[in-house]
């Protein structure tokens, strides 16, 4: 699953800014902020979370 950041995500991100400035005319800051908007509700581009036990944090603190 491709996380924010990865190049996957940030190549799907820059079709979807392109897409708003077409369609709406939008700056560039406000397209950039409607095509992050639109892939946090994808949960396909949603983050999952640490993928190890040390991404939790410390041992003492983890729920």
């Amino acid at each position: 699953m491709p996380e924010p950041g990865s190049k996957s995500y940030d190549i799907q991100r820059s079709r979807r800014r392109k897409e708003a400035k077409d369609e709406s005319g939008a700056s560039g800051q406000e397209a950039n902020e409607e095509a992050k908007q639109d892939l946090e509700k994808d949960p396909h581009w949603r983050p999952s979370g640490p993928r190890n036990e040390r991404g939790r944090g410390p041992k003492g603190e983890r729920p």
